[in-house]
């Protein structure tokens, strides 16, 4: 007897990709043992066609994407992956020619980040594709970052660069010159900062992924802390792409999945790429930005909004 058309699928894409723990994806569950003497990190976090990839991105791309920004989440808290739970609802024109690429590039990070597929869900919808994957990490007992915790005097600190997620994707939109497709990489394939954001236990005093834009995501830390923060535009670190942009796009775009923390002004971060943008205040949760004279920056925007 043949196998119901979903658990084909499962059993063709999705099987290979399993943790022991998911028991070959035949159970309702999955079992997992956590690492002795750690505490669990969960996070999840949804992409929909169109929204948060575009629709003809490349599928091996998509799910590499998705495997990502959920590390990204893990990054943030200085934990150590260890698998992941993911429910797709697959509309009825996508096909094996889709989901094989999809299934190789999770493979193809699985094995490069140490993590690997302990169950979820696959269903049909007749609206646009939908992926949602939620990971599993480990942290020393209350050693995790978290975005409270910033303190007046604390510097505000960023790894790599800044906007170059917003000008990947005008890039994959064709609305900059990318002939070897580099900066459209920057959108599509994110580096989860997991090195770094372990290496930060200890030094930071709060810690986030910049997802939805520079100035918003450092909104939240000051909500979550209680104090407010003032960036300098000329210290923001930017790479040759940004050549010409405006900075207050840049800062506005967001998909950077860079770290964004609190942390001494003199802390030993330089050797984490980490750049040193501005300082938390003493006052209302708000973050101002100066230009290059001092002035305040005037905003339209802070970042992206999934509302």
């Amino acid at each position: 007897m043949s196998l119901p058309a979903e658990f084909a699928l499962i059993a063709r894409h999705f099987a290979p990709l399993a943790h022991p723990g998911g028991l070959g994806l035949l159970d309702d569950a999955a079992l997992l043992t956590p690492p002795a003497g750690r505490e669990l990190v969960l996070a999840a976090d949804a992409m929909v066609a169109g929204v948060h990839f575009l629709p003809n991105d490349p599928p091996e791309t998509v799910g590499r994407k998705l495997l990502r920004v959920n590390l990204s989440d893990l990054a943030a808290m200085g934990a150590e992956p260890i698998g992941y739970l993911m429910t797709i609802a697959l509309p009825r024109e996508i096909g094996e020619d889709w989901l094989d690429p999809f299934a190789r590039g999770l493979a193809e990070d699985q094995r490069g980040f140490g993590l690997a597929l302990f169950g979820g869900d696959t269903v049909s919808t007749s609206g646009p594709l939908v992926l949602s994957l939620t990971i599993l990490g480990s942290v020393e007992p209350g050693r995790a970052l978290r975005r409270a915790g910033a303190r007046p005097g604390d510097a505000v600190w960023v790894t790599g660069t800044i906007g170059d997620g917003w000008l990947g994707l005008r890039a994959a939109r064709g609305e900059l010159p990318d002939p070897e497709a580099r900066i459209a990489a920057r959108y599509r394939l994110p580096t989860p900062r997991l090195a770094e954001g372990r290496a930060l236990i200890g030094i930071a005093h709060a810690c986030m992924d910049v997802s939805d834009g520079l100035v918003q995501d450092l909104g939240h830390i000051c909500r979550a802390s209680g104090c407010g923060a003032v960036i300098e535009a000329a210290r923001i670190p930017l790479s040759p792409w940004a050549a010409g942009a405006d900075i207050r796009d840049l800062i506005a775009g967001g998909d950077d999945y860079e770290l964004l923390f609190a942390a001494p002004p003199e802390a030993p971060v330089a050797e984490l790429g980490a750049t040193r943008i501005g300082r938390f205040i003493a006052g209302p949760p708000e973050v101002t930005v100066l230009d290059a004279k001092g002035a305040v920056l005037p905003l339209s925007r802070h970042g992206w909004s999934h509302r």
